[in-house]
């Protein structure tokens, strides 16, 4: 596995491996609808470059020769990294790229001098259980209107690297 800041030209991958995993993830948890929505929202080419380009950093997951995720990270103040984004090929799943990629998060989030990791994660999404294996604590409910009548109803939890060490 190898992890490489992406460039713009790694867009369209992004977008490829977001439509492939958004459906097994929330279509027990969001409407059809909501789904085309929060892609169109989120993951349009515009949106995507803007972030790229800007304070948000995409990191892409090369497993030989094929992309088979992207997360983004963004330093938001003085203490804490936001993991905005951590989507995988859905054929990748279970084979523990997901553990070394928040290891990865890890050594950046102190490279980076900060304490903690912080994220939103849909109550309904099975990654919470994950998110709790590698140490994470809700520390918050939250329901963000998205616009059009949609929510974001969301776990906000929290990594303190403090006293952590890598995961085992």
């Amino acid at each position: 596995m190898k992890i490489r800041k992406a460039i713009l030209s790694d867009i369209p991958i992004i977008k490829e491996i977001a439509e492939k995993a958004w459906r097994p993830t929330y279509d027990h948890i969001l409407t059809e609808q909501q789904t085309l929505y929060m892609l169109e929202l989120m993951y349009n080419s515009l949106t995507l470059e803007n972030q790229i380009n800007g304070n948000i950093e995409f990191f892409v997951v090369d497993l030989g020769q094929e992309t088979v995720g992207y997360f983004a990270v963004e330093n938001v103040n003085e203490q804490n990294v936001k993991l905005h984004k951590l989507y995988l090929d859905p054929t990748q799943k279970q084979k523990g790229l997901g553990r070394k990629i928040i290891q990865y998060i890890r050594d950046w989030t102190l490279t980076n001098q900060r304490g903690s990791i912080i994220l939103n994660v849909n109550k309904n999404n099975s990654a919470v259980q994950f998110y709790l294996k590698m140490g994470f604590i809700i520390i918050e409910e939250l329901i963000l209107d998205i616009g059009e009548g949609y929510v974001m109803d969301d776990y906000v939890m929290q990594l303190d690297l403090g006293s952590t060490q890598s995961i085992a």
